[in-house]
């Protein structure tokens, strides 16, 4: 990660750490960067299309103008999506021939966080020989030329792009939903225009809840993040499924008829047997980052379903599964891939592919997901002086060791950094809760007698 562009792009405070002025930066230097850029070797007069897609939040309108602004003012065209989903950006890039595209989001983040996400023309998230590049700008003294006179860029209107992913959206349904009722949480953020749309057209009976965005509320006490919300509405509406995302619509939470949680580990082990029984799997494994639950590589090893684990983030298990050539993986917060379909974590399709599940083996989500036990786990943020120094101390190491030799073949302890925070993430899973927290509780103690320890967050 870059000293701004982490994970999933540059992200901050709108106004304190993302400013309009990065903004037009971000704009003016990847304009330049695909268009007039020698590099590129391109004609003389080409001009770069870029696409531009943002959330609901109220600081994305300010952002938009100014990273328009750095786009044009480089030459290149901006193509506006307007309100949109970070997936939905992706595919148009991919579909339509751009050479990249831009989401502005802080994805679950509060309204007063921002970010700006650079896709390839891929529809993939930039790798680190770009983010180097355009930090190296961001933090120099060099110049990018203006364009003048008729090489000025234009500003144009695209909205169709984003109703033809609506159209793609639909058309990978394979079964009608009449006679479901489905519930929809749109987060007040990015699908508030295009979830229901897409569900009512499958002929589903949809209901829906926080579509009203102000700017204000996006994933205010909503959302994938609060989905309390949703359980609470499955349940005195007698809905047969919900479905919640997230601010950008990369995300995708389940409830099932009973108004229980689904997560992202517990929809790919849906999704992958599914995907098993019907012969499309293959050779493929689930990837996962080493955040995901135990209990769901217990029930992949009982379906005979092999597995593999990458870093926290998206991004790297997109790279696990184009590298390698697997069809699903995920996170357990929602970001979930079907590689044949998107090259990002899309909520939306995720939804749909969830109902397929259901529609085709006409059961519920809750007996599809009863192979599958969520192993109880902890996680607590520490605050400590130094996270490299902490990670390296002999107390802490024994430890980690320790905790993971007291919970053995039932459980497991994962202590790694924050890429963002001055924060350790110190989790463990076992098959009782109890045995969960004193793992934790043992860790964070060698943490403190180290003297590592600032506060726990």
């Amino acid at each position: 990660m870059g000293k701004y562009f982490g994970t999933d792009g540059f992200r901050g405070e709108a106004n304190v750490d993302l400013t309009a002025m990065h903004a037009f930066r971000i704009g003016l230097f990847i304009g330049w960067y695909y268009g007039a850029n020698p590099k590129q070797n391109r004609p003389a007069d080409y001009r770069a299309r870029i696409v531009v897609g943002k959330d609901t939040r109220r600081s994305s309108y300010m952002f938009e103008d100014a990273l328009c602004a750095g786009i044009t003012a480089s030459g290149a065209d901006a193509y506006l999506l307007h309100v949109t989903s970070t997936p939905s950006v992706a595919y148009v890039a991919r579909t339509e021939g751009f050479d990249c595209a831009v989401m502005i989001s802080a994805s679950h983040n509060p309204f007063h966080d921002n970010g700006i996400k650079v896709i390839n023309g891929s529809g993939e998230k930039i790798g680190d020989d770009f983010i180097e590049e355009i930090e190296n700008y961001l933090d120099g003294d060099w110049e990018i030329p203006l364009a003048t006179g008729a090489n000025i860029g234009s500003v144009i209107d695209h909205a169709a792009g984003r109703n033809r992913y609506v159209g793609y959206l639909i058309s990978l349904a394979t079964s009608s939903y009449k006679g479901y009722k489905v519930g929809l949480d749109c987060s007040n953020g990015s699908t508030w225009q295009i979830a229901k749309s897409v569900f009512d057209a499958l002929g589903a009976t949809t209901y829906v809840i926080n579509n009203s965005p102000d700017g204000l509320n996006v994933n205010q006490d909503c959302g994938s993040t609060h989905i309390e919300g949703l359980q609470k509405f499955v349940v005195e509406n007698k809905l047969d499924v919900g479905f919640a995302f997230d601010g950008d619509a990369d995300r995708c939470l389940a409830v099932d008829e009973n108004g229980k949680l689904v997560n992202g580990d517990e929809i790919m082990y849906v999704c992958a047997k599914f995907m098993k029984e019907k012969g499309t799997l293959g050779d493929s494994k689930v990837v996962t980052t080493i955040m995901s639950n135990f209990g769901l590589y217990k029930a992949l090893d009982e379906l005979g379903i092999g597995y593999e684990k990458t870093a926290v983030g998206d991004r790297y298990v997109y790279e696990n599964m184009a590298e390698n050539g697997h069809l699903i993986g995920g996170e357990q917060s929602g970001h979930i891939i079907f590689k044949k379909y998107a090259t990002t974590g899309d909520g939306i399709l995720t939804a749909i592919k969830v109902m397929e599940c259901v529609t085709e083996k006409k059961t519920s989500l809750s007996k599809l997901v009863e192979g599958v036990t969520m192993y109880p786990q902890v996680l607590k943020n520490v605050v400590v002086t130094d996270k490299d120094e902490t990670l390296a101390d002999e107390i802490v190491k024994k430890s980690v060791e320790d905790a993971g030799a007291f919970l053995g073949e039932s459980g497991r302890v994962l202590l790694r950094k924050s890429g963002t925070e001055p924060v350790l993430r110190v989790m463990a899973e076992a098959a009782k809760q109890e045995n969960a927290e004193k793992a934790v509780d043992d860790m964070i103690a060698a943490i403190k007698k180290a003297g590592k320890l600032v506060k726990i967050k």
